[in-house]
């Protein structure tokens, strides 16, 4: 007759102990020992199957927590305000998380830590002329200024296009995507094929008595993924836990592999006179003549105000991404975003 295995160690245990009387306490922490390693076994054998559920849940809570996107449907009937970034569809009730990011005070340290990176990393026009001599846009022969990407006469738009590549969340920057550098000044850098109309609209407005000032363009990864980081490690610090902390981080940090500043087609734009990256610059001069007068140069605001149930990320009145003069006054004086503004133009 077979026997189990507690009856092999059993008996084992018996004739160790028969021809080693004086040693019984070595049998006894032997035994106690494989018991524990069997019973310990069989546990997970027989709640396998639990387990693996609780595995693959936790993947999948993990995965859609991270990335969730907040698609662009209709307005919610109560507009999201940046004293309350907690997007549409997220548990208001999470109070740690309120908590952190309703505090003005953390918010604006992390702004001014994130964005201020180092003494001087800010240009004005004049600044920039030094890099690159007096600019002169082109001119047509009647005089009028001549656009560097000349609109195309009509309203089809290519997914295919370079200056559309839709970048967020849930589209990261394309593995196949390439551009080439320029700088701008000292260690700024941004696409060479938008240089020119910045340039040319740093100009315009310096001639309308608007002073700009360029700061934090082009970041390669490794200094997106130290702002992202820094970021969690700080509301942690604050109390959250990380999944808590990342989705905090990520909707004033973009996710690292997901920023536009990573294409070199995104710059943060503020005045030679203010230096803070808050919701009062939309209420400069300086900022108002952006959002006004951007799209006639190529770039958006990209992260309006009200939108933010759409793009995941807070207002930003000082982030603005260059997507060429015919699609930026369509998003313009149309009040979309660019996800708005694929589903409309490009997807439909």
């Amino acid at each position: 007759m077979n026997r189990t295995f507690l009856e092999d160690l059993d008996i084992r245990v018996k004739n160790w102990n028969k021809k080693h009387p004086e040693y019984k306490w070595l049998s006894t922490v032997y035994r106690s020992v494989v018991l524990f390693m069997y019973h310990f076994g069989m546990h997970f054998k027989l709640n396998s199957k639990r387990y693996l559920c609780g595995c693959v849940f936790m993947l999948f809570f993990v995965t859609t927590s991270s990335f969730a996107f907040y698609g662009s449907g209709e307005q919610p009937e109560e507009v999201l305000s940046q004293s309350d970034i907690t997007l549409a569809g997220e548990d208001e009730s999470d109070e740690v998380l309120a908590e952190v990011i309703e505090d003005e005070d953390v918010l604006d340290e992390y702004i001014e830590a994130d964005f201020h990176d180092e003494e001087g990393e800010r240009y004005t026009l004049d600044d920039i002329l030094e890099e690159h001599g007096q600019y002169m846009p082109a001119s047509t022969e009647d005089g009028s200024e001549e656009e560097s990407y000349g609109a195309s006469g009509g309203t089809e738009f290519s997914a295919d296009d370079w200056k559309l590549t839709l970048v967020n969340k849930q589209h990261p920057i394309p593995d196949d995507y390439s551009f080439e550098l320029e700088t701008i000044k000292d260690n700024m850098k941004c696409d060479k094929r938008i240089l020119e109309d910045l340039l040319r609209m740093l100009q315009d407005a310096k001639e309308q008595g608007i002073n700009l000032a360029i700061r934090s363009p082009y970041r390669d990864l490794s200094r997106q993924e130290y702002l992202f980081n820094r970021k969690i490690d700080r509301y942690m610090n604050g109390g959250m836990s990380y999944m808590d902390a990342y989705k905090a981080a990520s909707q004033s940090v973009t996710v690292p592999g997901a920023s536009e500043h990573q294409m070199g087609l995104a710059l943060d734009i503020t005045s030679d006179t203010y230096y803070t990256l808050n919701e009062a610059f939309a209420d400069t001069k300086e900022g108002q003549w952006l959002a006004e007068h951007s799209c006639e140069y190529g770039f958006i605001l990209r992260y309006p105000k009200g939108k933010e149930y759409i793009t995941s990320i807070g207002f930003e009145p000082w982030h603005f991404r260059y997507v060429g003069v015919d699609a930026a006054t369509v998003i313009t004086q149309n009040g979309l975003t660019l996800e708005e503004f694929w589903e409309e133009y490009i997807n439909h």
